[in-house]
Formats: structure tokens, sequence, C-alpha cells
């Protein structure tokens, strides 16, 4: 059968349209894991009837002579083998060789967590893919990190603005089962509260950080063309014992960011153009406008040649003042 995605699968699953063998493969345990659990709940197999192994913790001999077991007094048996990408040659053709005959009665359901190695473990990859499914878990980029925590967040009832979801999504990043515990962590921190509304301070409130730490008050600054403000937040993170190193990398990525938008709004092309090409989210229009307010290319270029000598100076411990040499970067980013 061919590959499939993550969510055709989840939908096969609950019509109880269920295959012999499975090869889950990607980095995101989590979705991995749901689908796992999904496989369980539907064909309910007791206690004599499922076997649960990480790979290279496995006696794979008797996991395949389980697998190659008609079940006891039950329809079906469910043999679960994570991480397969640690077994060695011999057993990895052991189990190549079940799934060129899979028993009907048996649901194998393999995982494969490392990304670069499945590039060589082709004959797994056809193989699993004749006996059953095969689906990648990779984890989720930006919109799609979006769209998952938005909807988690409403299956709560909660109702998320858009910077309360991008700002969520920044401090946590694509590990879902964190991900999870934060925002139950924003459902109980909302849990009296009539309005489910929830904003970016919100989120800054749950993750640990006030209004005046907000991590990312510098990148806004940037983005917004607030050179006072940027200024003031570049002392205030070195009088607060932030490394230069740390500043500049808070600097750096935003900066980036709007040298690419306008380079493309220069470019002559639309907005929505613009926000497909920079890979951003339709709400991050705002930031298309501020990139017109922004200087050229050049000095964009100049900037770019002061963060470089301002990294190196930073690693070379050269004795070069962090606060004017970070402020430097500013005013010479928005000296038009």
């Amino acid at each position: 059968m061919p590959k499939t995605t993550a969510d055709k699968l989840l939908a096969e699953i609950e019509q109880n349209k269920i295959s012999p063998a499975y090869l889950l493969t990607g980095e995101d345990v989590y979705r991995k894991n749901q689908v796992i659990n999904r496989l369980v709940q539907a064909l309910q197999p007791d206690d004599f009837n499922i076997y649960r192994s990480e790979a290279d913790k496995a006696d794979l001999g008797e996991a395949l002579a389980l697998a190659n077991t008609a079940p006891v007094f039950s329809n079906t048996r469910v043999v679960i083998i994570t991480g397969v990408e640690k077994l060695r040659k011999e057993p990895k053709e052991a189990l190549i060789r079940y799934l060129d005959n899979p028993l009907p009665t048996t649901t194998l359901i393999l995982t494969h967590n490392d990304a670069k190695k499945l590039k060589t473990d082709k004959t797994l990859l056809e193989a699993a893919g004749d006996a059953g499914r095969v689906a990648d878990f990779a984890e989720l980029k930006k919109e799609e990190l979006n769209i998952w925590a938005r909807n988690k967040m409403q299956e709560k009832g909660l109702q998320p603005d858009f910077n309360a979801v991008d700002m969520l999504c920044e401090a946590v990043g694509a590990e879902l089962s964190a991900m999870e515990n934060e925002i139950e962590k924003i459902y109980l921190y909302t849990l009296d509260r009539a309005d489910k509304t929830v904003t970016a301070q919100d989120i800054l409130a749950c993750i640990g950080f006030s209004k005046e730490e907000n991590p990312f008050e510098l990148s806004n600054a940037i983005t917004s063309c607030d050179r006072k403000r940027a200024i003031q937040l570049v002392d205030k993170l070195l009088d607060d014992g932030e490394e230069p190193v740390g500043v500049l990398s808070k600097m750096t990525f935003p900066i980036l960011k709007m040298a690419r938008i306008k380079r493309l709004t220069e470019a002559g092309l639309s907005q929505s153009e613009v926000l497909r090409l920079a890979g951003l989210m339709f709400w991050e229009s705002r930031l298309v406008n501020s990139a017109r307010r922004m200087p050229g290319q050049a000095a964009f270029k100049r900037t770019l040649d002061r963060i470089i000598e301002t990294d190196a100076a930073f690693k070379s411990s050269s004795g070069a003042d962090p606060k004017t040499a970070l402020k430097g970067i500013l005013l010479t980013l928005f000296n038009k």
C-alpha cells in the first residue's frame, strides 16, 4: 500500500480499517504514540494478546514468534516494537521476512525515529508499505504547529487570538507533549474567567514571564521599527545579566527576517506573495508594512556586516564594549 498521511491514518482507524502492519516514521513521538493508542483502543487486545517493547531491549525472535501465532481467545494480537532504527542487520532482516508474509490476525506496529537513517532503510520501508501502512510524523512546522496548538486550545473551550498562538509556539516549540502541558496550564489559568479569550499577555503569564520580561520584546521592537525601544531593551537585557552573545542572537533573527521581507517588497510583489515567499502567517501582514518603513538593502548589508564583526569580537574576547557594539548595530539599521 502507498505511504499515507498521519490524518488519513487516524481516519482509517476511526473507520475500523486496520492493516496487519504499520511503520510510523519521523521525530514526532507524541503523534506516533497517539496513533498507537488509537490502534490499541480499536483492537482492544487483552493482556495475553499484546506485546510491547523497545527494539534494542526486545527479544526479536520471541516478538516475531508471537506475531506469527494466532491470538488466544481473541480476534487479534497486537505487537508493538518501538525504535526499530536501533536493530542490527540480522534482526532487521528477520523483521523484513515477517513483513513479506504477515499474519492477518496480528497487527504489528513499528516506530522508526531517525529520519536520516531511514534513507538507508529502503528495504524496510518497501516491506512495511507492501504489508500495510507507512506514515511519517515529522515535527510540525510553523503553520501546522500554529493550527495544532489553536485546535488543542479550542478543544478546551479557549479562544486564543493570533498573537497568543504565535507566542505560545515560539516559546514552546514543536515538542507537542510540552505544548499540551502549557495549554493545560493556560486552561487552569483561565478556569474562573467567563471570557475564555486568550491573549499574548496570558501566554507570558503562564509560561513564567511578566510583561517587562517578555522574551520577544526586543524582536517586536525591531520588527516594529521602534529604534528607541530596541536600544532601551538592549541596555536592560545587559544590565539584567544577559550574555552579549545571547542579546546578539535575539537581534539577528528579526533583522534577517525583515531583510528578507524588505527584499521581497522592493521586488514589487503583492502582500500575499510576500507572506507566502517569506514563510509568514497571514496575521503577520503587519511585518510587510513595517518593512516598507525600513531603510533599503544597503542599510541591511551594513547592518549584517556589523553583526558579523560584533559576533567575532564577542567570541574572541577582544574587550569590545557590548552595549556600544549592540546599539551600534541598531543605529546602523535604523540610520536612513
